[in-house]
This record gives C-alpha cells, sequence and structure tokens, in this order.
C-alpha cells in the first residue's frame, strides 16, 4: 500500500490546456504575437495551444471552414511545466471568406474551440 502511494504521489501531472491563442505572428516562445480572429484571405493563420503539466502526450488540431476538415496535424510533445505548442495554416491561392474554427485536443480528447474569420 505505501508503494502505491509513493508512485502516485511521484507522477508527473498530466497536460492539460491552460489556454487557446490565435493570431498572425508567434514569438519566440510559440505563444501568439499578434492575437485577433479576422484575417485577410492572403495571412497565415497560427494557434499556439498552451498547457501545463510535465508529462508526454500529444497535442493535435483540427482546421474546419464552415464545418469541414482542411487539416488535421499532431505533435507528440514532452514538456516538464507550462509551455506552448504552435500550428498554423496557410493557402498559397488564398483563404475563401467565410467562418473558421480550430479544435484541439489533448492526448485525443477534444478540450477546446476558437472560432475565427477570414475577409477581405
Amino acid at each position: 500500500m505505501a508503494a502505491l502511494l509513493v508512485a502516485v504521489a511521484c507522477s508527473d501531472p498530466p497536460l492539460q490546456l491552460a489556454n487557446i491563442q490565435i493570431g498572425r505572428a508567434l514569438n519566440p516562445d510559440r505563444s501568439i504575437a499578434s492575437i485577433t480572429t479576422l484575417f485577410k484571405p492572403s495571412e497565415t493563420i497560427y494557434v499556439s495551444v498552451q498547457t501545463t503539466g510535465s508529462a508526454p502526450g500529444t497535442i493535435g488540431v483540427k482546421w474546419l471552414y464552415q464545418g469541414r476538415v482542411v487539416d488535421e496535424p499532431v505533435k507528440q510533445v514532452d514538456y516538464d511545466g507550462p509551455d506552448s505548442t504552435e500550428f498554423h495554416i496557410q493557402n498559397s491561392g488564398r483563404f475563401p471568406e467565410g467562418d473558421y474554427s480550430v479544435e484541439i485536443s489533448i492526448n485525443g480528447v477534444q478540450v477546446g474551440t476558437r472560432s475565427f474569420k477570414v475577409g477581405s
């Protein structure tokens, strides 16, 4: 019983969502430098998934345009405390104008969503 308690007490805290930022540019720490929810069709769109915890895991995003999946990248991470994971999407032929969203998952479980618009 004592060994079980020690093992539980020493385990790393799991990755947890702290914040979702979306914008036009990144800081060196992978947080968003220019936060916005309105983009021009020619801009690159960045999302920074800020987490707490010290355990390895996966962070994924699902980019959606009018409810249809555009891209679904996943990154393996192994952080030692709070950190940020960056994802971005760009379209060399310009994004269609309209409503978009990005869904965030940690270890395969959806934990948050941000909506944004592309317009002139």
